[in-house]
C-alpha cells in the first residue's frame, strides 16, 4: 500500500532525523515535510514507532496516511520548479 507521511517539527535536529528515517524506509521526499512511497502495514507501524521515539517529548505533529492503489490512480499533481528544486 502507498504511504504519505507528513510532519511539522520545529527542532531542526529532530526534523532531520525524521527525514532520514523516512528515507531509510524507502520513502521519497515529495515536499519539504512530506514523504511518499510504497511500504506494507508492518513497516508503517515500525516507522511510526521509530519516529515516535525520535520525537520523544518534543513538540511536533506526524501524520501517516495509507493510500490504496485504487485511490492512488486518482492522484493529481501540479508542479512548477525553478531554482532550488527539492
Amino acid at each position: 500500500m502507498y504511504t504519505l507521511l507528513i510532519y511539522d517539527i520545529t527542532e531542526d535536529r529532530i526534523r532531520n532525523r525524521v527525514a532520514e528515517t523516512c528515507k531509510d524506509y524507502g520513502l521519497q521526499r515529495v515536499q519539504w515535510s512530506a514523504f511518499f512511497g510504497k511500504i506494507n502495514h508492518n513497516l508503517r507501524e515500525e516507522l511510526m514507532m521509530k519516529i515516535s521515539r525520535i520525537l520523544g517529548d518534543n513538540e511536533g505533529n506526524i501524520q501517516l496516511y495509507p493510500i490504496c492503489s485504487k485511490d492512488m490512480k486518482l492522484h493529481q499533481e501540479i508542479a512548477r520548479y525553478g531554482a532550488g528544486r527539492l
